[in-house]
Protein backbone atom coordinates (compact mmCIF):
# COMPACT_ATOMS: atom_id res chain seq x y z
CA UNK A 1 0.00 0.00 0.00
CA UNK A 2 1.49 3.38 -1.01
CA UNK A 3 1.90 6.18 1.51
CA UNK A 4 -0.92 8.03 -0.20
CA UNK A 5 -3.38 5.13 0.11
CA UNK A 6 -3.59 5.09 3.95
CA UNK A 7 -4.00 8.88 4.01
CA UNK A 8 -6.82 8.72 1.45
CA UNK A 9 -8.48 5.95 3.47
CA UNK A 10 -8.07 8.07 6.62
CA UNK A 11 -9.88 10.99 5.02
CA UNK A 12 -12.74 8.80 3.82
CA UNK A 13 -13.06 7.05 7.19
CA UNK A 14 -12.91 10.37 9.08
CA UNK A 15 -15.68 11.81 6.93
CA UNK A 16 -17.82 8.71 7.47
CA UNK A 17 -17.32 8.69 11.25
CA UNK A 18 -17.98 12.41 11.65
CA UNK A 19 -21.17 12.05 9.67
CA UNK A 20 -22.35 9.20 11.92
CA UNK A 21 -21.42 11.09 15.07
CA UNK A 22 -23.17 14.24 13.86
CA UNK A 23 -26.34 12.32 13.00
CA UNK A 24 -26.52 10.42 16.30
CA UNK A 25 -25.14 12.96 18.79
CA UNK A 26 -26.08 16.46 17.67
CA UNK A 27 -29.85 16.08 17.09
CA UNK A 28 -30.64 14.78 20.60
CA UNK A 29 -28.35 17.38 22.19
CA UNK A 30 -29.95 20.15 20.15
CA UNK A 31 -33.35 18.85 21.20
CA UNK A 32 -32.36 18.83 24.88
CA UNK A 33 -31.01 22.38 24.73
CA UNK A 34 -33.99 23.56 22.70
CA UNK A 35 -36.38 22.18 25.31
CA UNK A 36 -34.44 23.53 28.24
CA UNK A 37 -34.11 26.99 26.75
CA UNK A 38 -37.80 27.13 25.87
CA UNK A 39 -38.68 26.04 29.39
CA UNK A 40 -36.35 28.66 30.83
CA UNK A 41 -37.60 31.52 28.69
CA UNK A 42 -41.29 30.62 28.56
CA UNK A 43 -41.82 32.54 31.79
CA UNK A 44 -41.26 35.70 29.73
CA UNK A 45 -44.03 34.71 27.32
CA UNK A 46 -46.28 33.70 30.21
CA UNK A 47 -45.55 37.00 31.95
CA UNK A 48 -47.32 39.01 29.25
CA UNK A 49 -50.09 36.42 28.93
CA UNK A 50 -51.55 36.68 32.43
CA UNK A 51 -49.10 35.04 34.84
CA UNK A 52 -48.34 38.26 36.67
CA UNK A 53 -52.02 39.04 37.14
CA UNK A 54 -53.20 35.56 38.11
CA UNK A 55 -50.41 35.04 40.66
CA UNK A 56 -50.91 38.57 42.02
CA UNK A 57 -47.33 39.69 41.45
CA UNK A 58 -46.60 43.34 42.09
CA UNK A 59 -43.62 45.68 42.05
CA UNK A 60 -40.42 43.81 41.24
CA UNK A 61 -41.67 40.39 42.33
CA UNK A 62 -41.55 39.09 38.75
CA UNK A 63 -37.85 39.98 38.64
CA UNK A 64 -37.33 38.17 41.94
CA UNK A 65 -39.02 35.06 40.54
CA UNK A 66 -36.55 35.12 37.64
CA UNK A 67 -33.56 35.77 39.90
CA UNK A 68 -33.96 32.91 42.40
CA UNK A 69 -33.49 30.44 39.55
CA UNK A 70 -29.76 31.24 39.57
CA UNK A 71 -29.33 30.71 43.33
CA UNK A 72 -29.49 26.93 42.98
CA UNK A 73 -28.30 26.93 39.36
CA UNK A 74 -24.79 28.04 40.37
CA UNK A 75 -24.38 25.35 43.02
CA UNK A 76 -24.42 22.34 40.73
CA UNK A 77 -22.13 23.21 37.79
CA UNK A 78 -18.84 21.68 39.04
CA UNK A 79 -20.33 18.68 40.92
CA UNK A 80 -22.48 17.84 37.90
CA UNK A 81 -19.52 17.63 35.51
CA UNK A 82 -17.55 15.46 37.94
CA UNK A 83 -20.48 13.08 38.50
CA UNK A 84 -21.29 12.82 34.80
CA UNK A 85 -18.25 10.65 34.03
CA UNK A 86 -19.44 8.04 36.55
CA UNK A 87 -23.10 8.04 35.55
CA UNK A 88 -22.55 8.50 31.82
CA UNK A 89 -23.49 11.56 29.79
CA UNK A 90 -26.10 9.55 27.88
CA UNK A 91 -28.06 9.08 31.12
CA UNK A 92 -27.10 12.18 33.10
CA UNK A 93 -27.91 14.85 30.52
CA UNK A 94 -31.32 13.51 29.41
CA UNK A 95 -32.13 12.82 33.08
CA UNK A 96 -31.52 16.45 34.01
CA UNK A 97 -33.80 17.62 31.21
CA UNK A 98 -36.57 15.14 32.08
CA UNK A 99 -36.57 16.32 35.70
CA UNK A 100 -36.47 19.92 34.50
CA UNK A 101 -39.51 19.31 32.28
CA UNK A 102 -41.48 17.72 35.12
CA UNK A 103 -40.83 20.71 37.36
CA UNK A 104 -41.75 23.10 34.54
CA UNK A 105 -45.11 21.37 34.23
CA UNK A 106 -45.75 22.03 37.92
CA UNK A 107 -45.44 25.77 37.27
CA UNK A 108 -49.00 25.59 35.94
CA UNK A 109 -50.15 24.93 39.51
CA UNK A 110 -48.57 28.09 40.94
CA UNK A 111 -51.08 30.57 42.33
CA UNK A 112 -48.89 33.01 44.22
CA UNK A 113 -45.44 34.49 44.60
CA UNK A 114 -44.28 31.83 47.08
CA UNK A 115 -45.24 28.97 44.81
CA UNK A 116 -43.36 30.47 41.88
CA UNK A 117 -40.26 30.99 44.04
CA UNK A 118 -40.22 27.33 45.16
CA UNK A 119 -40.62 26.03 41.61
CA UNK A 120 -37.89 28.29 40.20
CA UNK A 121 -35.44 27.17 42.90
CA UNK A 122 -35.93 23.53 41.91
CA UNK A 123 -35.71 24.44 38.24
CA UNK A 124 -32.27 25.95 38.79
CA UNK A 125 -31.12 22.89 40.71
CA UNK A 126 -32.08 20.52 37.90
CA UNK A 127 -30.87 22.66 35.00
CA UNK A 128 -27.55 23.89 36.37
CA UNK A 129 -25.39 21.08 34.99
CA UNK A 130 -26.83 20.87 31.50
CA UNK A 131 -24.90 23.37 29.37
CA UNK A 132 -21.49 22.64 30.90
CA UNK A 133 -22.22 18.92 30.65
CA UNK A 134 -23.12 19.14 26.95
CA UNK A 135 -19.95 21.08 26.10
CA UNK A 136 -17.79 18.68 28.13
CA UNK A 137 -19.46 15.67 26.51
CA UNK A 138 -18.84 17.04 23.01
CA UNK A 139 -15.19 17.66 23.89
CA UNK A 140 -14.79 13.90 24.55
CA UNK A 141 -16.17 13.02 21.12
CA UNK A 142 -14.87 15.69 18.74
CA UNK A 143 -11.33 16.96 18.23
CA UNK A 144 -10.55 20.49 19.49
CA UNK A 145 -11.02 22.29 16.20
CA UNK A 146 -14.15 20.42 15.24
CA UNK A 147 -15.80 21.49 18.47
CA UNK A 148 -17.19 24.98 17.90
CA UNK A 149 -19.25 24.00 14.86
CA UNK A 150 -20.88 21.26 16.91
CA UNK A 151 -21.39 23.55 19.90
CA UNK A 152 -22.93 26.15 17.60
CA UNK A 153 -25.35 23.64 16.08
CA UNK A 154 -26.83 22.70 19.44
CA UNK A 155 -26.53 26.26 20.77
CA UNK A 156 -28.22 27.66 17.67
CA UNK A 157 -31.26 25.79 18.88
CA UNK A 158 -31.36 28.44 21.62
CA UNK A 159 -31.85 31.03 18.91
CA UNK A 160 -34.45 28.81 17.28
CA UNK A 161 -36.13 28.36 20.64
CA UNK A 162 -36.50 32.11 20.93
CA UNK A 163 -38.43 32.05 17.68
CA UNK A 164 -40.17 28.73 18.29
CA UNK A 165 -41.05 29.69 21.85
CA UNK A 166 -42.87 32.77 20.64
CA UNK A 167 -44.75 30.84 17.95
CA UNK A 168 -45.57 28.00 20.34
CA UNK A 169 -46.76 30.39 23.03
CA UNK A 170 -48.99 32.09 20.47
CA UNK A 171 -50.56 28.76 19.50
CA UNK A 172 -50.95 27.53 23.08
CA UNK A 173 -52.67 30.73 24.19
CA UNK A 174 -55.59 29.71 21.97
CA UNK A 175 -56.25 27.02 24.62
CA UNK A 176 -57.14 29.72 27.13
CA UNK A 177 -60.04 28.46 29.23
CA UNK A 178 -59.79 24.81 28.13
CA UNK A 179 -60.01 22.58 31.19
CA UNK A 180 -60.55 25.71 33.27
CA UNK A 181 -56.87 26.56 32.80
CA UNK A 182 -55.61 29.97 31.71
CA UNK A 183 -53.58 30.11 28.50
CA UNK A 184 -50.32 30.84 30.32
CA UNK A 185 -50.77 27.69 32.42
CA UNK A 186 -51.13 25.62 29.27
CA UNK A 187 -47.75 27.01 28.12
CA UNK A 188 -46.06 25.33 31.07
CA UNK A 189 -48.09 22.11 30.89
CA UNK A 190 -47.54 21.34 27.21
CA UNK A 191 -43.94 22.56 26.98
CA UNK A 192 -43.01 20.78 30.20
CA UNK A 193 -44.49 17.42 29.16
CA UNK A 194 -42.82 17.68 25.75
CA UNK A 195 -39.51 18.27 27.52
CA UNK A 196 -39.93 15.16 29.69
CA UNK A 197 -40.62 13.07 26.60
CA UNK A 198 -37.61 14.55 24.79
CA UNK A 199 -35.33 13.66 27.70
CA UNK A 200 -36.53 10.05 27.80
CA UNK A 201 -36.12 9.61 24.04
CA UNK A 202 -32.62 11.15 24.04
CA UNK A 203 -31.44 8.68 26.69
CA UNK A 204 -31.94 5.86 24.18
CA UNK A 205 -30.11 7.65 21.35
CA UNK A 206 -26.99 9.26 22.86
CA UNK A 207 -23.87 7.07 23.14
CA UNK A 208 -22.01 7.05 26.44
CA UNK A 209 -18.69 7.55 24.62
CA UNK A 210 -16.93 6.87 21.32
CA UNK A 211 -15.88 3.46 22.64
CA UNK A 212 -19.51 2.51 23.29
CA UNK A 213 -21.14 4.01 20.20
CA UNK A 214 -23.27 1.16 18.87
CA UNK A 215 -23.76 2.89 15.52
CA UNK A 216 -20.00 2.56 14.82
CA UNK A 217 -18.44 -0.72 13.75
CA UNK A 218 -15.52 -2.17 15.74
CA UNK A 219 -13.08 -0.87 13.14
CA UNK A 220 -14.72 2.57 13.17
CA UNK A 221 -14.58 2.76 16.98
CA UNK A 222 -10.86 1.99 17.05
CA UNK A 223 -10.21 4.46 14.26
CA UNK A 224 -12.30 7.16 15.98
CA UNK A 225 -10.46 6.70 19.29
CA UNK A 226 -6.98 6.86 17.75
CA UNK A 227 -8.02 9.84 15.64
CA UNK A 228 -9.46 11.65 18.66
CA UNK A 229 -6.24 11.22 20.62
CA UNK A 230 -3.93 12.43 17.85
CA UNK A 231 -4.01 15.96 19.27
CA UNK A 232 -4.27 14.84 22.89
CA UNK A 233 -1.43 14.29 25.32
CA UNK A 234 -1.81 11.61 27.94
CA UNK A 235 0.27 9.54 30.32
CA UNK A 236 1.09 5.93 29.76
CA UNK A 237 0.60 3.82 32.86
CA UNK A 238 3.89 2.03 32.24
CA UNK A 239 6.27 4.96 31.95
CA UNK A 240 7.11 8.04 33.94
CA UNK A 241 7.62 10.29 30.93
CA UNK A 242 4.36 11.44 29.34
CA UNK A 243 3.59 9.76 26.06
CA UNK A 244 2.80 12.35 23.41
CA UNK A 245 1.03 11.05 20.33
CA UNK A 246 1.11 14.29 18.35
CA UNK A 247 1.04 17.93 19.32
CA UNK A 248 -0.99 20.38 17.31
CA UNK A 249 2.23 21.90 15.97
CA UNK A 250 3.54 18.62 14.55
CA UNK A 251 2.72 17.05 11.21
CA UNK A 252 1.24 13.58 11.49
CA UNK A 253 3.59 11.28 9.55
CA UNK A 254 1.87 7.99 10.34
CA UNK A 255 -1.65 7.43 9.07
CA UNK A 256 -4.41 6.73 11.54
CA UNK A 257 -5.04 3.42 9.80
CA UNK A 258 -1.46 2.33 10.45
CA UNK A 259 -1.71 3.39 14.10
CA UNK A 260 -4.93 1.38 14.51
CA UNK A 261 -3.18 -1.67 13.08
CA UNK A 262 -0.46 -1.44 15.73
CA UNK A 263 -2.86 -1.35 18.70
CA UNK A 264 -3.57 -4.21 21.04
CA UNK A 265 -7.17 -5.30 21.55
CA UNK A 266 -7.60 -3.36 24.81
CA UNK A 267 -5.56 -0.25 24.09
CA UNK A 268 -8.22 1.94 22.42
CA UNK A 269 -10.54 1.60 25.42
CA UNK A 270 -7.65 2.37 27.76
CA UNK A 271 -7.12 5.68 25.98
CA UNK A 272 -10.35 7.05 27.46
CA UNK A 273 -9.44 6.17 31.07
CA UNK A 274 -8.39 8.74 33.63
CA UNK A 275 -8.57 8.34 37.39
CA UNK A 276 -10.15 11.09 39.47
CA UNK A 277 -7.64 13.29 41.30
CA UNK A 278 -8.41 16.33 43.45
CA UNK A 279 -5.13 17.80 42.18
CA UNK A 280 -6.70 18.08 38.71
CA UNK A 281 -9.80 19.75 40.14
CA UNK A 282 -7.57 22.29 41.90
CA UNK A 283 -5.66 22.88 38.67
CA UNK A 284 -8.98 23.66 37.01
CA UNK A 285 -10.16 25.96 39.79
CA UNK A 286 -6.94 27.99 39.62
CA UNK A 287 -6.72 28.19 35.84
CA UNK A 288 -6.20 31.77 34.62
CA UNK A 289 -8.17 31.34 31.40
CA UNK A 290 -11.12 29.83 33.28
CA UNK A 291 -11.55 33.00 35.36
CA UNK A 292 -10.90 35.49 32.56
CA UNK A 293 -13.29 33.80 30.12
CA UNK A 294 -15.82 33.36 32.94
CA UNK A 295 -15.95 37.12 33.49
CA UNK A 296 -16.19 37.68 29.73
CA UNK A 297 -18.96 35.13 29.41
CA UNK A 298 -20.71 36.66 32.41
CA UNK A 299 -20.85 39.99 30.62
CA UNK A 300 -22.26 38.25 27.56
CA UNK A 301 -24.80 36.28 29.59
CA UNK A 302 -26.26 39.49 31.03
CA UNK A 303 -27.28 40.31 27.48
CA UNK A 304 -28.33 36.80 26.39
CA UNK A 305 -30.53 36.15 29.42
CA UNK A 306 -32.11 39.58 29.56
CA UNK A 307 -32.71 39.42 25.81
CA UNK A 308 -34.59 36.11 25.96
CA UNK A 309 -36.48 36.89 29.16
CA UNK A 310 -37.52 40.45 28.41
CA UNK A 311 -37.77 40.59 24.61
CA UNK A 312 -41.52 39.75 24.78
CA UNK A 313 -42.04 42.55 27.30
CA UNK A 314 -39.96 45.01 25.27
CA UNK A 315 -41.81 44.13 22.06
CA UNK A 316 -45.13 44.56 23.87
CA UNK A 317 -43.95 48.04 24.79
CA UNK A 318 -43.48 48.88 21.11
CA UNK A 319 -47.25 49.08 20.62
CA UNK A 320 -47.62 45.36 19.86
CA UNK A 321 -50.07 43.41 22.01
CA UNK A 322 -51.28 39.84 22.56
CA UNK A 323 -50.46 37.39 19.80
CA UNK A 324 -48.92 40.15 17.71
CA UNK A 325 -46.35 40.76 20.46
CA UNK A 326 -45.53 37.04 20.61
CA UNK A 327 -45.07 36.81 16.83
CA UNK A 328 -42.83 39.90 16.69
CA UNK A 329 -40.32 38.17 18.99
CA UNK A 330 -39.57 35.64 16.22
CA UNK A 331 -37.74 37.50 13.36
CA UNK A 332 -34.65 38.73 15.30
CA UNK A 333 -33.57 35.15 15.97
CA UNK A 334 -33.44 34.08 12.32
CA UNK A 335 -30.28 35.95 11.18
CA UNK A 336 -28.72 35.23 14.59
CA UNK A 337 -29.08 31.49 14.00
CA UNK A 338 -27.53 31.65 10.52
CA UNK A 339 -24.61 33.76 11.73
CA UNK A 340 -23.98 31.43 14.66
CA UNK A 341 -23.29 28.52 12.30
CA UNK A 342 -21.28 30.57 9.76
CA UNK A 343 -19.00 32.02 12.45
CA UNK A 344 -18.47 28.54 13.89
CA UNK A 345 -17.36 27.13 10.54
CA UNK A 346 -14.84 29.95 10.11
CA UNK A 347 -13.72 29.65 13.72
CA UNK A 348 -12.92 25.94 13.44
CA UNK A 349 -11.21 26.39 10.10
CA UNK A 350 -8.98 29.27 11.28
CA UNK A 351 -8.62 27.85 14.82
CA UNK A 352 -9.79 31.14 16.34
CA UNK A 353 -12.23 31.64 19.18
CA UNK A 354 -11.58 34.98 20.89
CA UNK A 355 -10.92 36.99 17.71
CA UNK A 356 -14.40 36.21 16.38
CA UNK A 357 -15.94 37.29 19.69
CA UNK A 358 -14.06 40.57 19.35
CA UNK A 359 -15.55 40.94 15.86
CA UNK A 360 -19.15 39.98 16.75
CA UNK A 361 -19.69 41.81 20.05
CA UNK A 362 -19.42 45.30 18.49
CA UNK A 363 -22.63 44.54 16.55
CA UNK A 364 -24.47 43.94 19.81
CA UNK A 365 -22.83 46.98 21.37
CA UNK A 366 -23.99 49.09 18.43
CA UNK A 367 -27.47 47.63 18.82
CA UNK A 368 -27.74 48.67 22.46
CA UNK A 369 -26.45 52.14 21.68
CA UNK A 370 -29.10 52.45 18.97
CA UNK A 371 -31.91 51.21 21.21
CA UNK A 372 -30.86 53.71 23.91
CA UNK A 373 -30.84 56.74 21.60
CA UNK A 374 -33.75 55.61 19.40
CA UNK A 375 -36.62 58.04 19.04
CA UNK A 376 -39.23 55.71 17.52
CA UNK A 377 -40.37 52.09 17.68
CA UNK A 378 -39.00 51.14 14.26
CA UNK A 379 -35.46 52.06 15.34
CA UNK A 380 -35.79 50.12 18.60
CA UNK A 381 -37.06 47.03 16.83
CA UNK A 382 -34.26 47.25 14.25
CA UNK A 383 -31.70 47.45 17.06
CA UNK A 384 -32.94 44.11 18.40
CA UNK A 385 -31.68 42.42 15.21
CA UNK A 386 -28.18 43.84 15.73
CA UNK A 387 -28.15 42.69 19.35
CA UNK A 388 -29.13 39.10 18.50
CA UNK A 389 -26.61 38.97 15.64
CA UNK A 390 -23.82 39.99 18.00
CA UNK A 391 -24.50 37.93 21.13
CA UNK A 392 -25.61 34.55 19.80
CA UNK A 393 -22.58 33.77 17.56
CA UNK A 394 -20.26 34.81 20.42
CA UNK A 395 -21.58 32.27 22.91
CA UNK A 396 -20.39 29.05 21.17
CA UNK A 397 -16.98 30.66 20.62
CA UNK A 398 -16.47 31.44 24.30
CA UNK A 399 -17.84 28.02 25.29
CA UNK A 400 -15.24 26.35 23.05
CA UNK A 401 -12.18 28.13 24.47
CA UNK A 402 -11.69 26.08 27.63
CA UNK A 403 -12.42 22.63 26.13
CA UNK A 404 -9.72 23.48 23.57
CA UNK A 405 -7.24 24.86 26.10
CA UNK A 406 -7.74 22.46 29.04
CA UNK A 407 -6.39 18.96 28.50
CA UNK A 408 -7.23 16.03 30.75
CA UNK A 409 -10.83 15.08 31.54
CA UNK A 410 -11.07 16.31 35.13
CA UNK A 411 -9.16 19.52 34.48
CA UNK A 412 -11.44 20.19 31.53
CA UNK A 413 -14.55 19.23 33.49
CA UNK A 414 -13.63 21.69 36.23
CA UNK A 415 -12.70 24.64 34.03
CA UNK A 416 -15.81 24.39 31.85
CA UNK A 417 -18.04 24.12 34.91
CA UNK A 418 -16.25 26.94 36.71
CA UNK A 419 -16.62 29.20 33.69
CA UNK A 420 -20.37 28.67 33.64
CA UNK A 421 -20.80 28.89 37.41
CA UNK A 422 -19.10 32.29 37.51
CA UNK A 423 -20.62 33.50 34.24
CA UNK A 424 -24.15 32.63 35.27
CA UNK A 425 -23.89 35.11 38.13
CA UNK A 426 -24.83 37.42 35.28
CA UNK A 427 -28.29 35.91 35.61
CA UNK A 428 -28.79 37.77 38.88
CA UNK A 429 -28.09 41.01 37.06
CA UNK A 430 -30.04 40.17 33.89
CA UNK A 431 -33.23 39.42 35.79
CA UNK A 432 -33.21 42.67 37.77
CA UNK A 433 -32.17 45.41 35.37
CA UNK A 434 -35.42 45.67 33.41
CA UNK A 435 -37.98 46.94 35.88
CA UNK A 436 -41.54 48.06 35.22
CA UNK A 437 -40.81 51.71 36.04
CA UNK A 438 -38.52 51.94 32.95
CA UNK A 439 -41.22 51.01 30.44
CA UNK A 440 -41.45 51.45 27.53
CA UNK A 441 -37.87 52.58 26.68
CA UNK A 442 -35.92 50.66 29.37
CA UNK A 443 -32.92 52.95 28.86
CA UNK A 444 -31.37 52.18 32.24
CA UNK A 445 -31.57 48.44 31.63
CA UNK A 446 -30.08 48.77 28.14
CA UNK A 447 -27.26 50.94 29.48
CA UNK A 448 -26.32 48.36 32.11
CA UNK A 449 -26.24 45.58 29.51
CA UNK A 450 -24.11 47.78 27.25
CA UNK A 451 -21.56 48.20 30.03
CA UNK A 452 -21.37 44.43 30.55
CA UNK A 453 -20.88 43.78 26.85
CA UNK A 454 -17.96 46.23 26.87
CA UNK A 455 -16.56 44.31 29.87
CA UNK A 456 -16.93 41.05 27.93
CA UNK A 457 -15.03 42.51 24.98
CA UNK A 458 -12.15 43.70 27.18
CA UNK A 459 -11.76 40.39 29.03
CA UNK A 460 -11.92 38.44 25.78
CA UNK A 461 -9.10 40.63 24.47
CA UNK A 462 -7.13 39.88 27.66
CA UNK A 463 -7.51 36.14 27.10
CA UNK A 464 -6.46 36.35 23.45
CA UNK A 465 -3.37 38.35 24.50
CA UNK A 466 -2.54 35.77 27.20
CA UNK A 467 -2.76 32.89 24.70
CA UNK A 468 -0.49 34.72 22.26
CA UNK A 469 2.02 35.43 25.03
CA UNK A 470 1.98 31.87 26.38
CA UNK A 471 2.25 30.26 22.94
CA UNK A 472 5.24 32.47 22.17
CA UNK A 473 6.92 31.43 25.41
CA UNK A 474 6.38 27.75 24.61
CA UNK A 475 7.67 28.15 21.07
CA UNK A 476 10.83 29.75 22.46
CA UNK A 477 11.39 26.86 24.89
CA UNK A 478 10.62 28.84 28.07
CA UNK A 479 8.16 26.28 29.48
CA UNK A 480 10.35 23.17 29.66
CA UNK A 481 10.25 23.35 33.45
CA UNK A 482 6.62 22.19 33.20
CA UNK A 483 7.80 18.71 32.23
CA UNK A 484 10.32 18.56 35.06
CA UNK A 485 7.70 19.52 37.62
CA UNK A 486 5.24 17.01 36.21
CA UNK A 487 7.76 14.15 36.24
CA UNK A 488 8.58 14.89 39.87
CA UNK A 489 4.90 14.58 40.76
CA UNK A 490 4.67 11.35 38.79
CA UNK A 491 7.78 9.85 40.38
CA UNK A 492 6.51 10.74 43.85
CA UNK A 493 3.21 9.00 43.08
CA UNK A 494 1.26 12.24 43.51
CA UNK A 495 -0.39 12.14 40.10
CA UNK A 496 -1.38 9.73 37.36
CA UNK A 497 -3.26 12.38 35.42
CA UNK A 498 -2.24 13.30 31.86
CA UNK A 499 0.46 15.92 31.41
CA UNK A 500 -2.16 17.67 29.28
CA UNK A 501 -1.86 21.40 28.70
CA UNK A 502 1.31 21.50 30.83
CA UNK A 503 3.19 19.97 27.93
CA UNK A 504 5.42 22.66 26.32
CA UNK A 505 4.31 21.38 22.92
CA UNK A 506 0.66 22.13 23.72
CA UNK A 507 -0.58 25.29 22.01
CA UNK A 508 -3.51 27.35 23.23
CA UNK A 509 -6.29 28.20 20.79
CA UNK A 510 -6.74 31.96 20.56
Amino acid sequence: MSSQQPQAYDRAMTKKILWKLDCHVLPPLALLWLCSFIDRSNVGNAGIAGLKTDTKLHGNQFNTVLTVFYVTYLLVEVPSNLVMKKVGANIWLPGLVAVWGAITTLTALANNFGGLIAIRLFLGLSEGGLLGGIVLYLSTIYKPHELQLRVSIFYASASISGAFGGLLATAILSLDGVGNLAGWRWIFVLEGLTTVLSGLVSAFVLPKSIAEARFLSEEERKFALVRFHQDETFTSTTTVTPRVLHSETEKVDVSITEQVGSLTEAEPIHMMDERFEWREVIRGLTDFQAWVTAVAFGGLIVSIYSFSLFLPTIVAGLDFTGKSAQLHTVPPYVPATVLTVIIAILSDRLKWRGPFILICLPFAIAGYILVIVATDNAQRYGAVFLIAAGIYPSAPAILSILPNNSSGYYKRATTTALQLAVANCGGFIATNIYTADQAPTYRRGHSIVLAFLLLAWVFTAVNVSYCLWENKARAEGRRQANITAYEELWSAGKTRAPVGDRNPEFRFTL
